[in-house]
């Protein structure tokens, strides 16, 4: 008996921490969503929107033969439609320029030129390494104080979250004109990345780099005196 006791004790016990660890998670993860599901808005609403500084495309992979990827292109649809429908003077593609030979926001400006979107309004963030530096520097870098994001809608709620924590009026357009292979991987990983989000002190957190600012038009340039491919302009 006594040996079934100290079996079952343990096993209650690790039941428990699962059943809170569960609760726990699911309920940041619906926390997250609930805050700011009244800021994804239709492409429509978008565009009645006044004095939005930028639409803000967020990258993700290029294919090896350099052309976008399914979502990658998706957003690009999307950020193009809303730029021709007047929802904003500019686009701004944050992305991963890390490396020399893997540019994505090189492949998204071309990608908007080809559709007939006047270079001189791009703009590139070529230090997008992730979801918060991309809304961090265009804050900070590029002085939007008011932006559209436009990513699936997954990613979303964290992109309008943390937009909202560091002080950017913000407001998102989903692109999920197709299924994506993989999706229900993504969304996992995405409720654990909330909550890494919600629970983290990420204001502190410091950046790969940051530049310098001076205003242009509507929107900021970054200009660097750096010879490497971490730099931002619309160049």
């Amino acid at each position: 008996m006594k040996k079934k006791k100290a079996v079952i004790i343990p096993l209650i016990v690790i039941l428990c921490l699962a059943v809170i660890g569960t609760t726990t998670v699911f309920g940041i993860n619906a926390h997250v969503k609930g805050s700011v599901a009244d800021r994804i808005i239709t492409a429509e609403k978008a565009s009645e929107l006044d004095g939005v500084d930028c639409i803000l495309v967020l990258g993700c992979q290029v294919k090896d033969d350099g052309n976008p990827s399914d979502m990658l292109k998706d957003r690009l649809t999307r950020g193009i439609e809303l730029y021709n429908a007047g929802a904003a003077p500019k686009l701004l593609m944050s992305g991963d320029h890390g490396r020399e030979e893997y540019d994505e926001v090189g492949t998204m400006k071309q990608y908007a030129i080809d559709a007939e979107i006047p270079s001189e309004d791009i703009f590139m963030n070529h230090a997008g390494f992730s979801t918060y530096e991309s809304i961090y520097r265009a804050k900070e870098i590029f002085q939007a104080d008011k932006i559209l994001i436009v990513t699936q809608e997954y990613h979303l709620y964290r992109m309008l979250y943390i937009a909202e924590k560091l002080g950017v009026e913000a407001y998102g357009v989903a692109s999920d004109y197709h299924t994506y292979a993989g999706q229900s991987m993504r969304e996992m990983r995405e409720i654990l990345a909330r909550n890494r989000i919600s629970l983290s002190q990420f204001l502190s957190r410091s950046l790969h780099t940051l530049g310098k600012r001076s205003r242009s038009a509507a929107m900021v340039m970054y200009q660097t005196t750096e010879v490497d491919v971490s730099k931002c302009s619309n160049s």
